[in-house]
């Protein structure tokens, strides 16, 4: 993994959960926390962030409702959602769809959620690499034409 510093949001409605996350990795990561859907959002709004990770019960919205929100807004940060609770038909739901890139259990293990994350960012950072290029081939296309238009009025 790079040098760079990896842009985390962690949403849960238990304070105790997210202070013990951001005490657990605020050394390795840049960690945004919110209590609510809505407070994360906001955070979105304002920050660039890489990763997401949600707990699923929450109340108001559910951690998938809450990462379906933020797809349409916001379709690059990978998403992991954290559930103490065993809804697998919601989780497999979501899986499938594309909502999570992954999901844990509570209470979580420090070395798996540390290792879910890095190989999170690399898909990041694989998944922006193809967007740049897509970019550049489209670039590369509209001047072809052109030069082809060109070409064939002259």
């Amino acid at each position: 993994m790079s040098e760079q510093k990896i842009n985390l949001l962690y949403v849960d409605d238990e304070e105790n959960n997210l202070l013990s996350f951001k005490a657990t990795f605020r050394l390795k990561y840049n960690i945004k926390i919110a209590l609510s859907a809505d407070e994360a959002m906001q955070i979105l709004d304002k920050n660039p962030i890489e990763i997401i990770i949600t707990d699923q019960r929450m109340p108001n919205t559910t951690g998938i409702e809450f990462l379906e929100k933020v797809l349409v807004k916001y379709p690059d940060p990978i998403r992991i959602l954290l559930t103490g609770y065993s809804d697998m038909n919601a989780v497999v739901d979501a899986v499938n769809k594309g909502k999570i890139y992954h999901y844990l259990t509570k209470p979580w293990d420090e070395k798996v959620l540390d290792e879910t994350i890095a190989k999170a960012f690399e898909l990041y950072q694989q998944n922006l690499e193809v967007k740049t290029l897509n970019g550049k081939l489209v670039t590369s296309n509209e001047q072809l034409e052109f030069l082809l238009r060109q070409r064939l009025l002259s």
